[in-house]
Protein backbone atom coordinates (compact mmCIF):
# COMPACT_ATOMS: atom_id res chain seq x y z
CA UNK A 1 0.00 0.00 0.00
CA UNK A 2 1.30 3.57 -0.97
CA UNK A 3 -0.42 5.34 2.25
CA UNK A 4 0.66 8.69 0.27
CA UNK A 5 -2.89 8.55 -1.79
CA UNK A 6 -4.65 8.26 1.46
CA UNK A 7 -2.93 11.06 3.33
CA UNK A 8 -3.05 13.01 0.14
CA UNK A 9 -6.46 12.52 -0.90
CA UNK A 10 -7.72 12.84 2.90
CA UNK A 11 -6.89 16.47 2.75
CA UNK A 12 -9.01 16.75 -0.59
CA UNK A 13 -11.95 16.30 1.44
CA UNK A 14 -13.20 18.76 4.25
CA UNK A 15 -15.41 16.50 6.14
CA UNK A 16 -12.20 15.47 8.04
CA UNK A 17 -11.22 18.57 8.49
CA UNK A 18 -14.36 19.43 10.53
CA UNK A 19 -14.37 16.48 11.60
CA UNK A 20 -10.54 14.99 12.18
CA UNK A 21 -11.32 11.87 14.45
CA UNK A 22 -13.46 10.32 11.66
CA UNK A 23 -13.14 6.74 10.72
CA UNK A 24 -15.42 6.42 7.65
CA UNK A 25 -15.65 2.87 6.46
CA UNK A 26 -18.90 2.82 4.77
CA UNK A 27 -18.00 4.28 1.48
CA UNK A 28 -20.40 0.91 -0.36
CA UNK A 29 -23.60 3.16 0.79
CA UNK A 30 -21.86 6.73 0.02
CA UNK A 31 -18.62 8.40 -0.69
CA UNK A 32 -17.25 11.55 0.74
CA UNK A 33 -16.95 14.83 -1.67
CA UNK A 34 -13.72 16.48 -2.49
CA UNK A 35 -14.15 20.14 -2.15
CA UNK A 36 -13.20 20.27 -5.76
CA UNK A 37 -17.17 18.97 -6.10
CA UNK A 38 -18.62 20.73 -3.65
CA UNK A 39 -16.99 24.38 -5.03
CA UNK A 40 -18.15 23.23 -8.57
CA UNK A 41 -22.09 22.91 -7.70
CA UNK A 42 -21.35 26.01 -5.48
CA UNK A 43 -20.50 27.86 -8.30
CA UNK A 44 -23.09 26.80 -10.16
CA UNK A 45 -25.90 28.08 -7.88
CA UNK A 46 -23.75 31.74 -7.13
CA UNK A 47 -22.66 32.25 -10.46
CA UNK A 48 -25.15 31.05 -13.31
CA UNK A 49 -28.04 29.33 -11.73
CA UNK A 50 -30.36 28.72 -14.35
CA UNK A 51 -32.98 25.84 -15.96
CA UNK A 52 -31.18 24.35 -19.06
CA UNK A 53 -32.24 23.91 -22.64
CA UNK A 54 -34.76 26.82 -22.45
CA UNK A 55 -33.55 30.53 -22.25
CA UNK A 56 -30.86 32.27 -25.10
CA UNK A 57 -29.68 34.16 -21.99
CA UNK A 58 -26.30 34.29 -20.67
CA UNK A 59 -26.11 32.23 -17.68
CA UNK A 60 -28.72 29.49 -19.53
CA UNK A 61 -26.42 29.07 -22.42
CA UNK A 62 -23.68 28.87 -19.46
CA UNK A 63 -25.62 26.20 -17.46
CA UNK A 64 -26.93 24.40 -20.91
CA UNK A 65 -23.32 23.46 -22.08
CA UNK A 66 -21.90 22.57 -18.48
CA UNK A 67 -24.86 20.20 -18.04
CA UNK A 68 -24.13 18.70 -21.87
CA UNK A 69 -20.14 18.56 -20.83
CA UNK A 70 -20.95 16.57 -18.60
CA UNK A 71 -22.80 14.04 -20.81
CA UNK A 72 -19.89 14.27 -23.33
CA UNK A 73 -17.85 13.42 -19.82
CA UNK A 74 -19.67 10.46 -18.97
CA UNK A 75 -19.42 8.86 -22.35
CA UNK A 76 -16.14 9.04 -22.13
CA UNK A 77 -15.29 7.66 -18.85
CA UNK A 78 -17.49 4.36 -19.30
CA UNK A 79 -16.48 4.06 -23.59
CA UNK A 80 -19.59 5.08 -24.63
CA UNK A 81 -19.53 5.28 -28.25
CA UNK A 82 -22.12 8.57 -28.61
CA UNK A 83 -23.07 11.05 -25.41
CA UNK A 84 -27.05 10.21 -27.23
CA UNK A 85 -26.34 6.91 -25.19
CA UNK A 86 -25.72 8.77 -21.91
CA UNK A 87 -29.17 9.78 -19.56
CA UNK A 88 -29.12 11.93 -16.62
CA UNK A 89 -31.25 9.73 -13.80
CA UNK A 90 -32.01 10.43 -10.36
CA UNK A 91 -29.63 7.22 -9.56
CA UNK A 92 -28.70 3.69 -10.12
CA UNK A 93 -32.44 3.07 -8.79
CA UNK A 94 -33.81 4.52 -11.16
CA UNK A 95 -32.15 3.97 -14.11
CA UNK A 96 -32.64 0.07 -13.63
CA UNK A 97 -36.72 1.32 -13.40
CA UNK A 98 -36.45 2.66 -16.80
CA UNK A 99 -34.62 -0.36 -18.44
CA UNK A 100 -37.84 -2.41 -16.25
CA UNK A 101 -40.63 0.04 -17.63
CA UNK A 102 -39.32 1.24 -20.81
CA UNK A 103 -37.17 -1.78 -22.10
CA UNK A 104 -38.62 -4.82 -20.95
CA UNK A 105 -42.44 -4.96 -19.63
CA UNK A 106 -43.34 -3.71 -23.54
CA UNK A 107 -42.02 -6.99 -25.09
CA UNK A 108 -42.27 -9.45 -21.76
CA UNK A 109 -44.98 -12.37 -22.51
CA UNK A 110 -46.44 -14.63 -20.07
CA UNK A 111 -44.21 -17.66 -19.46
CA UNK A 112 -40.76 -15.34 -20.54
CA UNK A 113 -37.65 -15.46 -18.22
CA UNK A 114 -35.56 -12.93 -16.46
CA UNK A 115 -32.34 -13.55 -14.99
CA UNK A 116 -30.47 -12.12 -12.27
CA UNK A 117 -28.33 -13.14 -9.57
CA UNK A 118 -28.96 -13.96 -5.66
CA UNK A 119 -26.24 -11.44 -4.37
CA UNK A 120 -28.60 -8.15 -6.31
CA UNK A 121 -29.04 -5.38 -4.35
CA UNK A 122 -32.85 -5.00 -3.94
CA UNK A 123 -32.74 -1.86 -6.89
CA UNK A 124 -31.69 -4.66 -8.90
CA UNK A 125 -34.30 -7.44 -7.82
CA UNK A 126 -37.28 -5.55 -6.98
CA UNK A 127 -37.89 -3.87 -10.65
CA UNK A 128 -37.88 -6.90 -12.60
CA UNK A 129 -39.81 -9.33 -9.96
CA UNK A 130 -42.33 -7.06 -9.80
CA UNK A 131 -42.32 -6.53 -13.87
CA UNK A 132 -42.60 -10.40 -14.06
CA UNK A 133 -45.66 -10.83 -11.72
CA UNK A 134 -47.28 -8.23 -13.72
CA UNK A 135 -46.63 -9.95 -16.84
CA UNK A 136 -46.59 -13.71 -15.38
CA UNK A 137 -43.11 -13.70 -16.39
CA UNK A 138 -40.42 -16.06 -14.87
CA UNK A 139 -37.49 -14.80 -12.65
CA UNK A 140 -34.97 -17.11 -12.26
CA UNK A 141 -31.97 -16.68 -10.13
CA UNK A 142 -28.39 -17.96 -10.41
CA UNK A 143 -27.10 -18.99 -7.13
CA UNK A 144 -23.78 -18.67 -5.46
CA UNK A 145 -21.72 -21.05 -3.06
CA UNK A 146 -20.72 -20.34 0.59
CA UNK A 147 -17.71 -18.14 -0.98
CA UNK A 148 -20.22 -15.98 -2.35
CA UNK A 149 -19.34 -17.27 -6.58
CA UNK A 150 -21.74 -17.48 -8.90
CA UNK A 151 -22.05 -20.77 -10.16
CA UNK A 152 -22.12 -19.91 -13.70
CA UNK A 153 -22.89 -23.48 -14.40
CA UNK A 154 -26.76 -22.87 -13.62
CA UNK A 155 -26.27 -19.98 -15.81
CA UNK A 156 -25.78 -20.93 -18.46
CA UNK A 157 -28.36 -24.06 -18.09
CA UNK A 158 -31.16 -21.13 -17.43
CA UNK A 159 -30.12 -18.66 -20.88
CA UNK A 160 -32.80 -20.41 -23.28
CA UNK A 161 -35.13 -18.67 -26.23
CA UNK A 162 -37.58 -17.53 -23.28
CA UNK A 163 -34.85 -15.28 -22.06
CA UNK A 164 -35.50 -11.94 -22.16
CA UNK A 165 -32.81 -9.88 -20.52
CA UNK A 166 -30.31 -10.84 -17.65
CA UNK A 167 -29.55 -7.99 -15.25
CA UNK A 168 -26.37 -8.59 -12.67
CA UNK A 169 -24.44 -6.58 -10.54
CA UNK A 170 -20.52 -6.13 -11.24
CA UNK A 171 -19.34 -6.44 -7.51
CA UNK A 172 -21.93 -7.44 -4.45
CA UNK A 173 -22.28 -4.03 -2.43
CA UNK A 174 -22.59 -6.93 0.48
CA UNK A 175 -20.12 -9.20 -0.17
CA UNK A 176 -17.37 -7.60 -1.97
CA UNK A 177 -17.75 -10.09 -4.93
CA UNK A 178 -16.06 -8.94 -8.42
CA UNK A 179 -18.24 -11.00 -10.62
CA UNK A 180 -17.20 -12.15 -14.13
CA UNK A 181 -19.43 -9.68 -16.54
CA UNK A 182 -17.27 -10.38 -19.20
CA UNK A 183 -18.33 -14.36 -19.66
CA UNK A 184 -21.66 -13.35 -18.29
CA UNK A 185 -22.64 -11.07 -21.08
CA UNK A 186 -20.76 -12.96 -23.74
CA UNK A 187 -22.99 -16.21 -22.81
CA UNK A 188 -26.18 -14.02 -22.89
CA UNK A 189 -25.01 -12.04 -26.18
CA UNK A 190 -24.48 -15.94 -28.02
CA UNK A 191 -28.36 -16.46 -27.43
CA UNK A 192 -28.74 -12.40 -28.43
CA UNK A 193 -30.05 -11.79 -24.90
CA UNK A 194 -29.41 -7.73 -23.47
CA UNK A 195 -27.56 -7.18 -20.49
CA UNK A 196 -28.00 -4.91 -18.17
CA UNK A 197 -24.83 -4.35 -15.53
CA UNK A 198 -25.19 -2.41 -12.19
CA UNK A 199 -21.98 -1.00 -11.67
CA UNK A 200 -22.81 1.44 -8.47
CA UNK A 201 -20.24 -0.33 -6.38
CA UNK A 202 -17.27 -0.53 -9.41
CA UNK A 203 -17.54 2.87 -10.81
CA UNK A 204 -14.85 4.60 -8.52
CA UNK A 205 -12.49 1.80 -8.80
CA UNK A 206 -12.44 -0.47 -11.95
CA UNK A 207 -11.83 0.89 -15.35
CA UNK A 208 -14.87 0.59 -17.51
CA UNK A 209 -15.75 0.29 -21.46
CA UNK A 210 -19.13 -0.27 -22.24
CA UNK A 211 -17.87 -1.35 -25.81
CA UNK A 212 -15.83 -3.71 -24.89
CA UNK A 213 -17.74 -5.14 -22.43
CA UNK A 214 -21.14 -5.27 -24.76
CA UNK A 215 -23.19 -4.32 -22.40
CA UNK A 216 -26.77 -3.19 -23.33
CA UNK A 217 -26.97 -1.31 -20.51
CA UNK A 218 -24.93 0.05 -17.52
CA UNK A 219 -26.21 2.24 -14.39
CA UNK A 220 -24.54 3.90 -11.78
CA UNK A 221 -24.72 6.37 -8.67
CA UNK A 222 -22.78 9.88 -8.60
CA UNK A 223 -22.27 9.76 -5.13
CA UNK A 224 -20.70 6.44 -4.70
CA UNK A 225 -18.17 8.38 -7.52
CA UNK A 226 -17.28 11.27 -4.78
CA UNK A 227 -19.63 13.17 -6.65
CA UNK A 228 -23.68 14.36 -5.55
CA UNK A 229 -26.37 12.30 -4.34
CA UNK A 230 -29.76 12.42 -6.76
CA UNK A 231 -27.70 12.07 -9.32
CA UNK A 232 -27.44 8.60 -11.78
CA UNK A 233 -25.87 7.48 -15.16
CA UNK A 234 -28.22 5.27 -17.63
CA UNK A 235 -25.65 4.26 -20.57
CA UNK A 236 -27.82 2.41 -23.18
CA UNK A 237 -27.00 0.97 -26.30
CA UNK A 238 -28.67 3.77 -29.36
CA UNK A 239 -30.34 1.53 -31.02
CA UNK A 240 -32.27 0.21 -27.45
CA UNK A 241 -32.90 3.91 -26.50
CA UNK A 242 -34.53 4.56 -29.49
CA UNK A 243 -37.25 1.77 -29.65
CA UNK A 244 -37.61 2.53 -25.89
CA UNK A 245 -40.84 4.64 -25.02
CA UNK A 246 -40.62 7.17 -21.73
CA UNK A 247 -42.27 5.54 -18.47
CA UNK A 248 -42.13 9.14 -17.15
CA UNK A 249 -44.19 12.39 -18.87
CA UNK A 250 -43.38 16.02 -18.73
CA UNK A 251 -41.72 18.77 -20.33
CA UNK A 252 -38.78 19.12 -22.15
CA UNK A 253 -38.95 15.69 -22.96
CA UNK A 254 -41.42 16.37 -26.37
CA UNK A 255 -40.93 17.21 -29.82
CA UNK A 256 -44.15 17.95 -30.51
CA UNK A 257 -47.43 17.87 -28.37
CA UNK A 258 -51.17 18.66 -29.29
CA UNK A 259 -54.11 17.46 -27.28
CA UNK A 260 -54.73 14.11 -29.20
CA UNK A 261 -50.81 13.23 -29.34
CA UNK A 262 -47.63 13.44 -28.16
CA UNK A 263 -44.28 12.91 -30.38
CA UNK A 264 -41.17 12.51 -27.83
CA UNK A 265 -37.75 14.00 -28.93
CA UNK A 266 -34.86 11.80 -29.54
CA UNK A 267 -33.05 9.62 -26.66
CA UNK A 268 -31.64 11.12 -24.39
CA UNK A 269 -34.25 14.24 -24.11
CA UNK A 270 -36.93 11.78 -24.27
CA UNK A 271 -35.68 10.35 -20.81
CA UNK A 272 -35.16 13.58 -18.88
CA UNK A 273 -38.49 15.43 -18.16
CA UNK A 274 -38.86 18.36 -16.22
CA UNK A 275 -35.97 20.02 -14.27
CA UNK A 276 -33.02 17.88 -13.79
CA UNK A 277 -30.52 18.30 -10.54
CA UNK A 278 -28.60 20.27 -12.75
CA UNK A 279 -25.76 21.37 -10.42
CA UNK A 280 -25.73 17.35 -9.10
CA UNK A 281 -24.87 16.72 -12.98
CA UNK A 282 -22.58 19.31 -12.71
CA UNK A 283 -21.11 18.05 -9.88
CA UNK A 284 -20.87 14.67 -11.25
CA UNK A 285 -18.60 16.28 -14.26
CA UNK A 286 -15.88 17.26 -11.40
CA UNK A 287 -16.17 13.90 -9.47
CA UNK A 288 -15.39 12.44 -12.24
CA UNK A 289 -12.10 14.53 -12.46
CA UNK A 290 -10.83 14.27 -9.28
CA UNK A 291 -11.89 10.42 -10.08
CA UNK A 292 -9.23 10.28 -13.34
CA UNK A 293 -6.79 12.79 -11.52
CA UNK A 294 -6.05 10.16 -9.19
CA UNK A 295 -6.93 7.15 -11.50
CA UNK A 296 -9.13 4.00 -10.81
CA UNK A 297 -6.19 1.54 -10.99
CA UNK A 298 -4.47 3.35 -8.42
CA UNK A 299 -8.04 3.90 -6.28
CA UNK A 300 -8.36 -0.11 -6.87
CA UNK A 301 -4.95 -0.98 -5.92
CA UNK A 302 -4.89 0.88 -2.52
CA UNK A 303 -8.22 0.05 -1.67
CA UNK A 304 -7.56 -3.92 -2.48
CA UNK A 305 -4.38 -3.56 -0.25
CA UNK A 306 -6.36 -1.98 3.03
CA UNK A 307 -9.25 -5.46 2.05
CA UNK A 308 -6.08 -7.53 2.39
CA UNK A 309 -4.81 -6.32 5.46
CA UNK A 310 -8.30 -5.94 7.25
CA UNK A 311 -8.93 -9.42 6.30
CA UNK A 312 -5.63 -10.58 7.57
CA UNK A 313 -6.39 -8.97 11.04
CA UNK A 314 -10.16 -9.68 11.36
CA UNK A 315 -9.22 -13.74 10.70
CA UNK A 316 -7.08 -13.50 13.79
CA UNK A 317 -9.88 -11.89 15.93
CA UNK A 318 -11.80 -15.16 17.74
CA UNK A 319 -15.30 -14.98 17.03
CA UNK A 320 -14.93 -13.09 13.99
CA UNK A 321 -16.69 -14.99 10.86
CA UNK A 322 -16.45 -12.70 7.54
CA UNK A 323 -19.26 -13.76 4.89
CA UNK A 324 -18.11 -14.00 1.72
CA UNK A 325 -14.80 -15.08 0.62
CA UNK A 326 -14.32 -15.12 -3.20
CA UNK A 327 -11.04 -14.71 -4.90
CA UNK A 328 -11.83 -11.74 -6.59
CA UNK A 329 -13.27 -8.93 -4.22
CA UNK A 330 -13.65 -5.39 -3.95
CA UNK A 331 -12.65 -3.90 -0.75
CA UNK A 332 -15.97 -4.67 0.88
CA UNK A 333 -15.93 -6.54 4.08
CA UNK A 334 -18.92 -8.13 5.51
CA UNK A 335 -18.43 -10.04 9.13
CA UNK A 336 -20.06 -10.85 12.40
CA UNK A 337 -18.68 -11.17 15.44
CA UNK A 338 -20.18 -14.43 17.64
CA UNK A 339 -23.75 -14.22 18.51
CA UNK A 340 -23.55 -10.40 18.68
CA UNK A 341 -25.89 -8.68 17.17
CA UNK A 342 -24.68 -5.78 14.49
CA UNK A 343 -26.42 -3.18 15.60
CA UNK A 344 -25.14 -3.47 18.93
CA UNK A 345 -21.86 -3.52 17.58
CA UNK A 346 -22.60 -1.04 15.44
CA UNK A 347 -23.78 1.34 18.07
CA UNK A 348 -20.73 1.04 20.22
CA UNK A 349 -17.98 1.43 17.56
CA UNK A 350 -20.41 5.08 16.63
CA UNK A 351 -19.50 6.11 20.25
CA UNK A 352 -15.80 5.66 18.92
CA UNK A 353 -16.37 8.00 15.64
CA UNK A 354 -15.99 4.58 13.67
CA UNK A 355 -18.61 4.35 10.79
CA UNK A 356 -19.40 0.91 9.55
CA UNK A 357 -22.77 -0.18 8.31
CA UNK A 358 -25.01 -3.12 10.08
CA UNK A 359 -28.05 -5.05 8.91
CA UNK A 360 -29.09 -6.89 5.58
CA UNK A 361 -27.33 -3.79 3.22
CA UNK A 362 -30.75 -4.10 0.66
CA UNK A 363 -29.52 -7.85 0.20
CA UNK A 364 -31.82 -9.92 2.18
CA UNK A 365 -31.96 -12.77 0.26
CA UNK A 366 -27.68 -13.04 0.69
CA UNK A 367 -28.59 -13.11 4.65
CA UNK A 368 -31.63 -15.61 4.25
CA UNK A 369 -28.86 -17.74 2.51
CA UNK A 370 -26.35 -17.86 5.34
CA UNK A 371 -29.10 -17.69 7.88
CA UNK A 372 -28.22 -14.78 9.51
CA UNK A 373 -30.05 -11.10 10.65
CA UNK A 374 -27.91 -9.36 9.21
CA UNK A 375 -23.46 -8.21 9.26
CA UNK A 376 -21.51 -5.72 10.04
CA UNK A 377 -19.90 -4.15 6.83
CA UNK A 378 -16.68 -2.27 6.66
CA UNK A 379 -15.90 -0.74 3.07
CA UNK A 380 -13.09 1.31 2.02
CA UNK A 381 -12.25 4.44 -0.01
CA UNK A 382 -8.88 6.71 -0.88
CA UNK A 383 -9.39 8.35 2.48
CA UNK A 384 -8.76 5.45 4.19
CA UNK A 385 -5.06 4.22 6.02
CA UNK A 386 -4.28 1.44 8.01
CA UNK A 387 -4.65 3.76 11.08
CA UNK A 388 -8.32 3.11 9.88
CA UNK A 389 -8.21 -0.28 9.33
CA UNK A 390 -6.58 -0.32 13.09
CA UNK A 391 -8.92 1.44 14.93
CA UNK A 392 -11.77 -0.64 13.60
CA UNK A 393 -9.44 -3.66 15.43
CA UNK A 394 -9.51 -1.78 18.28
CA UNK A 395 -12.70 -1.19 18.19
CA UNK A 396 -14.09 -4.50 17.74
CA UNK A 397 -12.19 -6.36 20.56
CA UNK A 398 -13.79 -3.15 22.61
CA UNK A 399 -17.02 -4.60 21.31
CA UNK A 400 -16.33 -8.18 22.62
CA UNK A 401 -15.18 -6.53 25.88
CA UNK A 402 -18.82 -4.30 26.46
CA UNK A 403 -20.48 -7.63 25.35
CA UNK A 404 -18.48 -9.92 27.11
CA UNK A 405 -17.82 -11.98 24.36
CA UNK A 406 -14.71 -14.32 24.72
Amino acid sequence: MNPKIANRDRSSFPIFKSNPTLVYLDSAATTHKPRSVIKTETDFYSKYNANVHRGVYGIAVQASNAYENVREKVAAFIGAATKNEIVFTSGTTSGINLVAQSFLAPQLNAGDEVIISVMEHHANLIPWQQVCLQKNAVLRVIPFDENGVLNLNVYESFINAKTKLVAVTHISNTLGTINPIEKIIDSAHQKNIPVLIDAAQSISSYEINVQKLGADFLVFSAHKLFGPTGVGILFGKAHHLETMQPHQFGGDAIRDVTFERTLFAPPPQRFEPGTQNIAGIIGLGAAIDFTEKIGRKNIFAHTNSLLKIATSKLQNIKGVRIIGNAPEKLAIISFIIGGIHPHDAASILAQRNICIRAGQHCTQPIMDFFDLPGTIRASFSVYNDEVDVEKLIMGIEEVKKIMRFN
